[in-house]
């Protein structure tokens, strides 16, 4: 039976291992991979979004700078002067005031190709003939009837405005292989209308290129088309394509067509990737990026791995501490309840040592400690209650000469008025009204006032004694009056204020009975400025107040009741608390509860 209940313990400890670690693990790393997927998804999105504006802005900049470049054709007076007259006379003029012209043309093409960034080549067409730098021969060109060719009627049409073109092979160039984007827009003359050549400038996807490069890597790619959807660039080197329909399915690729800016999830090239695209305000062109979504999730996907190999070490775990369990936590607690059932029968002689240097050594030792402060605990409870019932028939005993004196004094001071001793009849009246209060011990709490009332008794029976060389007052807060205080609690503290204070001093000394909120809390200060104590008495005394049980000297054996009798009733946190210092005086003041409702202790 009992192997059988230490194998169910070790497998309910098991089984809540695998409730509380690995399942939760599992549960984790569930959640955790949803929303880190979808984290990381929001994240490209929103950094996708921000890079594609940019580079699109950036390239309308780029094309926008080419563009103000083709205006100097507009505004170079020579090249106006060369092109009209080669325009009016015909290239079979031949005469040197036309080779002079020609060489300003290409002087301005020169020019044109120096200040605009990776231009390819500039070509002016004016009359029949085409114009170039002199970079290129002739022969690298084949010069037809360019005139009927659809980039020069769509060029003419604008007259004047910017025509641009998409990635091709350059127009006329004999074996190109470099794609370029072009740029062509009419020559005007200054002032009208009249067209007097065409300018045409081949710009390198170099160009391009560098833009992007920046925000090209390995995650994210780059496509940009005119607005028929034919490719203009293709930031993937190895894929060679001329429009989207070779990557996209239809209804994607309308989708692009027919938006100004959007984003998806769809299969480009055969995988699954999120694209988002924009247009340019400018050039009409769509910037599409991109990103392969398993290279969006990677980062994720390692994260479930690493999550789901913990959840099944964790599994492995639980069941290499199933077994370690039995040998080192379930035989010794088995062996601990035992004994811990004897000390509840009694027997107090149990074997509860242990040579273990870990946390069961110290439970060993703990317990075995506190089998020994159990028991002596009986032994001073019992003690205790002997010392009770004796205090008890003591006090009885004690309530005798109380009421027995007041009776006396009362005779007494009868029999003073009747012989005219007023002052002796006023001091014993006094003492009686002061043995009266003492003897009502039905309340063991009074209120402040009640108190004070005995205190000023007490002080004018010592102010007849001592005369001037006491003087008494009182600064009450307001509520305090009605505080609940024990019942002659303040007469011993300020006995020992006039005894070991203030009759020791050779001229008159004040006693001060204060009080002040603090918090939730009332401060009740009883001050002197008699001779005080040292550093090293007022030390012991403090000592011995902290003390639980321990007696003191006859002296303040009062001072330790009053003590004793405010933390029973309140609380640990209340009672005295000493300063003093040799002939500046002492102060005593005690901490009570504002708030005492249900607050007091049973006496049993």
């Amino acid at each position: 039976m009992l192997k059988w209940r230490m194998k169910h313990v070790n497998q309910q400890i098991f089984v809540l291992m695998i409730l509380i670690i690995t399942i939760p693990l599992l549960i984790i790393s569930v959640i955790i991979y949803l929303f880190s997927i979808q984290a990381v998804k929001n994240e490209y999105q929103s950094s996708s979004n921000l890079i594609l504006t940019n580079l699109s802005f950036n390239i309308d900049q780029y094309l926008q700078s080419i563009e103000k470049g083709t205006l100097n054709a507009q505004m170079d007076g020579q090249l106006q002067g060369a092109l009209e007259h080669w325009t009016l006379a015909g290239e079979d003029s031949g005469n040197d005031q036309m080779i002079v012209y020609g060489n300003i043309i290409e002087h301005f093409i020169s020019s044109i190709e120096m200040t605009i960034k990776n231009v390819d080549s500039v070509q002016i067409y004016a009359g029949s003939r085409m114009f170039y730098s002199m970079n290129f021969n002739r022969s690298d060109y084949d010069v037809k009837d360019f005139t009927h060719e659809d980039w020069y009627i769509q060029t003419q049409q604008k007259a004047g405005g910017i025509v641009l073109f998409g990635a091709h092979l350059p127009f006329h160039r004999v074996n190109a292989k470099e794609s370029v984007i072009s740029i062509a827009r009419v020559i005007n003359k200054v002032g009208s209308k009249q067209p007097i050549g065409v300018m045409l400038i081949d710009i390198r996807l170099d160009s391009l290129r560098e833009i992007l490069k920046l925000s090209e890597d390995r995650k994210r790619n780059f496509i940009i088309i005119d607005d028929k959807g034919g490719v203009i660039y293709n930031s993937n080197r190895n894929q060679s394509i001329s429009d989207l329909s070779a990557t996209l399915k239809e209804q994607a690729i309308q989708s692009v067509l027919g938006n100004e800016t959007g984003s998806f999830y769809a299969n480009f090239s055969g995988v699954d990737s999120y694209i988002n695209f924009v247009t340019s305000s400018y050039s009409g062109w769509k910037v599409i990026q991109y990103i392969d979504e398993k290279e969006m999730t990677k980062q994720a996907d390692i994260l479930i791995k690493i999550v789901l190999t913990l959840a099944f070490l964790s599994l492995g775990t639980a069941l290499l501490f199933m077994f370690i369990l039995s040998a080192r936590v379930t035989k010794p607690i088995i062996l601990l309840s035992r004994q811990v059932k004897l000390v509840g029968l009694g027997k107090f002689d149990v074997d509860l040592s242990s040579d273990r240097q870990d946390e069961f050594g110290v439970l060993y030792q703990g317990i075995r400690k506190m089998v020994e402060d159990l028991q002596n605990y009986i032994e001073r409870s019992a003690t205790a209650m002997v010392q009770q019932k004796i205090a008890q028939f003591g006090a009885l005993k004690s309530q005798i000469n109380p009421h027995f004196l007041a009776n006396v004094l009362e005779s007494i001071q009868m029999k003073a008025v009747i012989n005219g001793q007023r002052e002796i009849s006023e001091m014993v009246g006094m003492i009686g009204r002061l043995f009266r209060i003492q003897i009502q011990t039905g309340k063991e709490t009074v209120s402040l006032r009640e108190e004070l009332e005995h205190i000023r008794l007490y002080v004018k029976i010592q102010q007849l004694r001592f005369g001037d060389k006491i003087q008494y007052s009182e600064k009450l807060a307001e509520e305090s009056a009605e505080l609940q205080v024990i019942h002659f609690s303040l007469q011993p503290l300020v006995e020992n204020a006039i005894v070991h204070g203030l009759e020791r001093l050779s001229g008159p000394g004040l006693l001060e009975v204060s009080t002040v909120k603090s918090g939730n809390d009332m401060l009740i200060m009883i001050k002197d400025n008699g001779v005080g104590m040292d550093e090293e008495k007022l030390q012991q005394l403090q000592l011995r107040l902290a003390q639980p049980s321990s007696p003191l000297d006859e002296a303040h054996i009062g001072i330790k009741n009053v003590h004793d009798r405010i933390c029973f009733y309140f609380g640990e946190q209340y009672g005295l608390t000493l300063y003093s210092q040799t002939g500046q005086g002492t102060t005593v003041i005690i901490r009570l509860p504002m708030k005492q409702k249900g607050l007091f202790r049973k006496i049993t």
